[in-house]
């Protein structure tokens, strides 16, 4: 499965720019993620969403400001940042999981390659 995310760029904070990943139809049945590593950092996870939406789980550093959604006929899924802060800088990149239903960082079956998102204050 190609993993293709799309929709970093510099950002002034408190912009609300939108990534998109692209994870083809092999992967419509696999719970989806956003993740992201900033400089010195380790791989965090950001959000999650099932297989068919239903259920989405959040990082509490991003809680009320970030939306991950799929479009299932699209293949697509989407991370809505809003209220972005200097500390959401970082490289984030989208992920298949190993199972329907959730996604974390132990359960990813494949990465896709990042886009850079900088926060300028």
């Amino acid at each position: 499965v190609q993993l293709q995310a799309s929709g970093g760029g510099l950002v002034q904070a408190g912009g609300s720019p939108r990534l998109s990943c692209a994870f083809g139809r092999t992967a419509s049945n696999n719970a989806m993620g956003w993740f992201r590593q900033a400089p010195g950092k380790e791989r965090e996870f950001v959000a999650g969403i099932s297989w068919n939406g239903g259920s989405k789980s959040y990082a509490d550093s991003v809680k009320g400001r970030f939306t991950i959604s799929r479009d299932r006929a699209k293949s697509i899924v989407a991370l809505q940042m809003n209220s972005l802060k200097p500390e959401d800088t970082a490289i984030y990149y989208c992920a298949k999981g190993l199972s329907a239903g959730a996604i974390g960082r132990d359960t990813v079956r494949s990465w896709g390659q990042g886009t850079l998102v900088t926060v300028s204050s």
